[in-house]
């Protein structure tokens, strides 16, 4: 396929048999190359569906975020902690997937007039995910609440202290587990009883979720009237990405 007969691996690559004729048709009706339409049609994507596939809108493909398990518990607890003016903490991943999540988070919750204290660990010194001392840490400085993103669904022994200490944590993650974190909210597509069907996406994708429906929960209680709603479509600038992501670790 594309001239790539082998991978890395040395394992061979073979395209999926697909119909000639509905490849010509695709092709003709997408106005795209055979190859293309070939390998929509390896993947599922039909003449019926491939005009949102290559065209995609937030308005018609946007998951509904409330399918996601526990992501109602997680925007009434942001929302309370909003309501009060409590201290919001972030803690994500140093790599990309956690930084993008943790800058979303930061930015929406800055635009809110609540922004959060963002903790990203030292790779070297501190390992993935959050630890008990870092927790214990953002309590330390007034954190009522912690999210964790694109981490902490596995962190059991962390969040475990950071409940006997009186530390809400809300997990935003990916990664599967089978045993599920003392959090106040698991929200991920891979843990047990979460049918959502989302667990191709993304931390980052998942954070966005939550955004667009605690968005929708604020709107409800009335926190824009007279304001204007955040723009969640907005990328954040390089200068506020640096900031969000740029958490002071241990020493």
């Amino acid at each position: 396929m594309l001239g790539v007969h082998r991978s890395f691996s040395e394992r061979r690559w073979v395209v999926a048999a697909v119909d000639e004729d509905a490849v010509r048709a695709l092709a003709a009706e997408q106005d795209i190359s055979q190859v293309l339409a070939r390998l929509l049609l390896a993947r599922g994507v039909k003449s019926g569906t491939a005009t949102d596939y290559l065209n995609p809108t937030l308005k018609r493909l946007l998951p509904e975020p409330l399918t996601l398990k526990d992501m109602d518990k997680a925007v009434a607890r942001v929302l309370a902690a909003i309501a009060r003016g409590e201290r919001i903490a972030v803690f994500g991943d140093y790599d990309v997937d956690g930084s993008c999540s943790a800058a979303q988070l930061h930015d929406f919750l800055a635009a809110m007039g609540a922004p959060p204290r963002v903790y990203i660990p030292d790779r070297m010194s501190e390992g993935y995910g959050p630890s008990a001392r870092a927790l214990l840490r953002l309590k330390e400085e007034g954190a009522g609440l912690v999210v964790t993103v694109d981490c902490g669904a596995g962190a059991m022994d962390a969040l475990t202290a950071a409940r006997e200490a009186g530390l809400d944590v809300i997990v935003l993650d990916h990664h599967a587990v089978e045993r599920e974190p003392p959090a106040v909210a698991h929200v991920n597509p891979n843990r047990r009883g979460d049918a959502s069907g989302l667990g191709h996406v993304c931390a980052a994708g998942i954070v966005f979720l939550f955004l667009v429906a605690l968005n929708r929960a604020l709107r409800d209680a009335g926190r824009y009237s007279g304001t204007a709603e955040p723009d969640l479509r907005a990328n954040p600038t390089r200068a506020r990405l640096a900031r969000s992501c740029g958490a002071v670790p241990l020493n």
